[in-house]
C-alpha cells in the first residue's frame, strides 16, 4: 500500500471511530503531509486534530501522523501556504493528555515547544497516547 493509501485509511477509520474530533480540509492537509515525506518513509499512525491552545479556535485543524522515522504536522492555510512540523525522536520528551467535558487534549513535549493537540473526542486519547508514545519509544531506541 502507497502512503497516500495508508493515510486514507487511517483518516477515514478515525473519523468512523472518533466523529466529535474537529477536523476540516483534510484532503489539503493531506497533500502537505505526503510532499513532505521522504522516499523511504512509511506511514504507521494518523489522526487529525486542532494544533492550538484553546479549544475555542477551530479553524487551524491538521493532520498528525507517525512514520517509521517521525511524527509529522500538516497544516494547510486557508489563504496563502501551509504549516508543516517535524519531531524527531531525539527531540520528543514527552507526552500529556487532558481531558474536558467534551473534547480532550494531547501535549507533545518537545526539546523545543510544548505542541499542544485540540478538539480530540475523549474516547481518542487512550489510542493516541499509546500509538504516539509506543512509536516515539521504539523509534529511540533503534538510535
Amino acid at each position: 500500500m502507497s502512503n497516500e493509501e495508508i493515510l486514507k485509511e487511517q483518516l477515514s477509520s478515525f473519523r468512523r471511530k472518533y466523529p466529535l474530533t474537529v477536523g476540516w480540509r483534510l484532503k489539503r492537509h493531506s497533500k502537505i503531509l505526503l510532499e513532505h515525506l521522504h522516499d523511504d518513509e512509511v506511514i504507521r499512525y494518523a489522526f487529525y486534530a486542532q494544533k492550538n491552545k484553546s479549544s475555542l479556535d477551530v479553524t487551524s485543524s491538521g493532520i498528525i501522523a507517525v512514520t517509521n522515522k517521525r511524527l509529522v504536522i500538516a497544516r494547510d492555510r486557508v489563504v496563502i501556504g501551509y504549516f508543516f512540523d517535524s519531531i524527531t525522536p531525539d527531540l520528543f520528551n514527552d507526552l500529556k493528555v487532558r481531558s474536558g467535558i467534551i473534547w480532550g487534549k494531547i501535549i507533545i513535549d518537545t526539546v523545543r515547544e510544548l505542541v499542544i493537540l485540540t478538539n480530540i473526542s475523549k474516547s481518542a486519547l487512550p489510542e493516541i497516547e499509546e500509538e504516539v508514545t509506543s512509536a516515539m519509544m521504539e523509534l529511540k531506541d533503534e538510535k
